[in-house]
């Protein structure tokens, strides 16, 4: 399968270069989405041969990346996209189990917490893993979307589900809406466990997010937005 690996990057002058070196034994064309890095990340690529940059000249969030990445997969014909962290807190490595996964399935996600144990890791931010597990919850309970880590970046997706999808949610909580329109389109899902990997706990979000309560209501607002937009669709049917 034609797969590409696309990596969102803020910031992360510091791993990047390494990440990209491990990913390369696979043989996997790269795409950095460099969403207005301020640290020199831009500089650090532009010293990395075989890998293709979309750069933001400004920041314009994490889903938008994303989003970016999906579009950029698809024009270019690619059968398959994983999307992974380039901060240290998904291992390479890994990339191979997706590999093997998504021929079956529409999307493969990465899970920290399939593995039990690591439900009581220290490492773990407190407000991050609680938030996480209500969203689960909230998840399983409206939809029967049974999932144990909604937020994790680590994924694999054939291209021809995404085309399927509206996606417009530029900050954190675009995995929300493609969860909600994965559900609504009747897509095929695979959790499959990562590494729980913490490299920096107190890694901010952006403004008022950095609330936990905040965020937690922004991510249910996306939730019942996708819901009403799906219930008023079944009526006008």
């Amino acid at each position: 399968m034609n797969t590409l690996i696309a990596l969102p990057a803020f910031n992360e002058k510091k791993e990047i270069g390494v990440i990209i070196s491990q990913i390369k034994k696979y043989d996997l064309d790269i795409l950095v989405i460099d969403d207005g890095s301020t640290d020199g990340t831009q500089e650090e690529l532009s010293n990395i041969e075989y890998i293709n940059t979309i750069v933001h000249e400004k920041n314009l969030g994490y889903g938008q990346t994303i989003i970016d990445a999906f579009k950029y997969g698809i024009s270019n014909g690619y059968e398959s996209i994983i999307t992974m962290d380039c901060d240290g807190q998904h291992i390479p490595d890994e990339v191979q189990i997706f590999l093997t996964q998504i021929s079956n399935y529409d999307i493969v996600s990465g899970s920290r917490y399939l593995i039990q144990a690591n439900k009581s890791d220290p490492q773990i931010p407190p407000d991050r893993y609680a938030i996480n597990m209500e969203i689960n919850q909230i998840l399983s309970e409206t939809i029967k979307l049974n999932l144990t880590d909604s937020f994790c970046g680590f994924k694999a997706y054939k291209t021809e589900a995404i085309k399927k999808m509206n996606l417009t949610e530029k900050g954190y909580g675009m995995p929300l809406q493609l969860w909600m329109q994965a559900w609504k389109l009747g897509l095929s899902i695979k959790e499959i466990p990562v590494e729980l990997i913490y490299n920096n706990a107190d890694k901010r979000f952006n403004g008022n997010l950095d609330n936990p309560t905040i965020r937690l209501n922004y991510y249910k607002e996306i939730i019942n937005r996708e819901m009403s937009e799906h219930l008023r669709n079944q009526v006008a049917v």
